[in-house]
């Protein structure tokens, strides 16, 4: 095995899921494997009517109503995850310089809080009673922007849209901001609150959202032979990452490394993957490359795994494409519903506490595999397994795919 050349510490974890309210809460949820799907009375009368909702966080209380007014719960979310991973990496406005550190968040869009809001009054005849921070809270941009008015940072601050892959995106390109010496440290990650109605009939239109009403608890169900769509979620996880040298110049205790990262389209289709899993192959050997590692090399695959057919069977040929015997993998989607944007940064943030853990943890509501699943799906309960390099997949509607690959510190 040939050791990174470019080594990007990870030092802090922030994480707000429907399974629990901070990175240690919500790996506790995930190793339970119980599914957070419940139904949801905001989307009461849709075909689809329950989703995965962090029913643990509450703004007001922990923001301040002031500072939660002014903003969309998408930049809530940032915000929190932001200052957690900042407080477990040790981090205080004194150890560094506000100039070299930067923001990259992924987003898919505002929240449809005030944008909802907005256009009720405006269809209604009612303009003049919309409030002037209708813009700055929805523009997706403002969740950067308010980590970095939040914490003082003074660098790079950008926002990454690439569907589903936007949180992992942010991480690539926190990566290259590092490996290129712009920034000695990176707050990087995703955030996104899709249960609201527009998400639900949108993606209720394309048939990719389960309808399993009678079952929301076992509605999201990557790789069983009846699942029938994704679960709508919510969330956010804000990875602090840095320069190996800077971490250890300031005696950081560094919990893993981001080794490798490859971002690819597809050029195949607007939303539909590669059938044989090829688009998804090459952004896994592509960020194997980069990381100087062979697929014997992982130990651990964190796969993306909506539960929609065709996306989990591309992903399935897709690894018995690139690895030999593919390692153990989970489905973080089970237990916390598709977080759309802010998925592939939890999903890293989880991936890094496997690391930490030694420890994979379970896939819900698998109970029968599909027989053209040819993995070893763990489920039930977490599994010790030692783990050296993991890989996390995240791929995207546009055919925009992220694959990142971390190791053991």
């Amino acid at each position: 095995m040939t050791a990174t050349t470019d080594h990007i510490a990870v030092t802090g974890l922030g994480l707000i899921t429907p399974a629990g309210d901070t990175a240690p809460h919500t790996w506790e949820g995930l190793c339970r494997g119980a599914p957070t799907a419940t139904p949801d009375p905001a989307l009461a009368g849709l075909p689809t009517d329950f989703s995965c909702r962090a029913t643990m966080f509450d703004a007001d209380t922990i923001l301040g109503r002031e500072l939660a007014w002014r903003m969309d719960r998408f930049s809530h979310l940032a915000i929190t995850a932001a200052r957690e991973a900042t407080v477990h990496a040790g981090l205080t406005s004194t150890d560094w310089d506000p100039t070299r550190v930067g923001i990259v968040i992924g987003i898919g869009g505002d929240s449809k809080d005030a944008s909802h809001n907005a256009y009720s009054k405006i269809l209604g005849g009612r303009h003049k009673s919309v409030s002037p921070s209708t813009i700055p809270r929805t523009s997706p941009n403002m969740a950067a922007g308010e980590i970095s008015l939040d914490l003082g940072i003074q660098g790079p601050s950008l926002t990454v849209c690439t569907a589903c892959a936007s949180g992992a995106t942010a991480l690539a390109i926190a990566r290259d901001l590092l490996r290129s010496r712009t920034c000695d440290i990176v707050l990087a990650g995703g955030a996104d609150a899709a249960t609201n109605i527009f998400s639900a009939v949108g993606f209720g239109k394309m048939q990719a959202l389960s309808r399993r009403n009678h079952d929301p608890a076992g509605a999201s169900r990557p790789f069983d032979t009846e699942r029938d769509g994704f679960v709508l979620s919510e969330g956010a996880a804000v990875l602090v990452l840095e320069n190996s040298r800077h971490a250890r110049a300031r005696r950081a205790r560094i919990h893993a490394y981001l080794a490798g990262a490859s971002v690819i389209s597809e050029a195949h289709h607007i939303t539909a993957p590669t059938p044989d899993g090829s688009g998804a192959a090459r952004a896994i050997r592509a960020a194997l490359t980069q990381a100087g590692l062979s697929p014997c090399d992982i130990n651990h695959v964190n796969v993306h795994a909506t539960s929609t057919r065709a996306g989990d069977l591309a992903e399935a040929r897709a690894l018995r494409t690139v690895f030999p015997s593919p390692p153990p993998v989970t489905a973080n989607k089970s237990v916390i519903g598709h977080s759309i944007a802010a998925a592939g940064a939890i999903e890293a943030a989880v991936t890094v506490q496997s690391l930490i853990h030694q420890t994979i943890p379970p896939t819900a509501n698998l109970d029968r595999i599909d027989p053209d699943v040819d993995l070893d799906v763990i489920t039930k309960a977490p599994r010790r397994h030692p783990i050296h390099a993991a890989v996390t997949n995240s791929f995207g509607f546009g055919g925009q795919n992220t694959v990142l690959v971390f190791t053991a510190s």
